[in-house]
């Protein structure tokens, strides 16, 4: 058993999937997650567990009750083969958060008031006590876009940020019936849209055309920045909003 790191913990169930973070690294991103079980308590109970092979510092149930599984200093193995800004080890750099909810293949219902309130809460709370900045709040799509796409489009990064966690801007409007480039596309919008999605942290290099990695980068984007219309496709919107954000970031590394 350990002491929480925070305040808003309501109860610690401690992971054995745990070790030290390499190389003396401590925590400058926050991964948020979902658990894609059917309920907190099973998440809780597997992710504890040494046979899972997985691990998280933090749950969050549907009605916003906090569970610390790891305590922050140490590295929990919640974002797998992951990249971020060049960071492979994405586990030494970071802190993960399991938001309780079954996912896209149980339903992948709306997250609650109460628990998006406690997101933020917690969120806000190790932003502050670890000197993050707004960009550094990641999805799990966002560090691993081949493989994973949670929290999910449903998942408010908005609603984050109006309340001073994370960062967002508005999307730019979708076009009516542009169908965007798709895999196979090559030219200079794709070499830009590459560029800057490799600004602003994903994984991706700049050949000026759209494979299938590029598409799933595009739909990690997509699911954080524009989440009406989730496509991997590069449409005018999402190139337009890809633009405005990274070029109104104040500072591009963070790791």
């Amino acid at each position: 058993m350990f002491e929480p790191d925070c305040r808003l913990t309501s109860c610690v169930h401690p992971a054995v999937n745990v070790e030290e973070r390499k190389d003396g690294l401590g925590p400058r991103l926050l991964i948020l997650h979902y658990t894609g079980m059917s309920s907190a308590a099973k998440a809780i109970d597997w992710l504890g567990r040494a046979e899972s092979r997985v691990s998280c510092h933090y749950v969050i149930d549907e009605a916003g009750i906090i569970t610390q599984m790891v305590p922050e200093k140490l590295r929990a193995w919640h974002a797998g083969v992951s990249r971020w800004q060049g960071e492979v080890d994405v586990n030494s750099r970071s802190i993960g958060i399991e938001i309780q909810n079954p996912g896209h293949e149980h339903g992948y219902p709306d997250f609650p008031k109460a628990q998006m309130k406690a997101v933020i809460a917690l969120s806000g709370d190790i932003m502050s006590r670890y000197a993050m900045l707004p960009q550094a709040i990641l999805a799990h799509s966002d560090v691993a876009p081949e493989r994973k796409i949670d929290p999910g489009e449903k998942f408010s990064w908005k609603l984050l940020a109006q309340h001073g966690v994370g960062y967002w801007i508005k999307p730019s409007a979708i076009r009516a019936g542009e169908a965007g480039l798709g895999p196979g596309a090559r030219g200079d919008n794709v070499r830009t849209a590459q560029m800057l999605l490799g600004d602003y942290g994903y994984d991706t290099a700049a050949t000026g055309e759209l494979d299938l990695k590029t598409a799933k980068v595009l739909r990690a984007f997509q699911l954080h920045f524009r989440p009406a219309q989730v496509d991997g496709r590069l449409d005018h919107s999402t190139l337009r909003t890809l633009e405005r954000l990274v070029g109104a970031l104040p500072t591009k590394s963070i790791v």
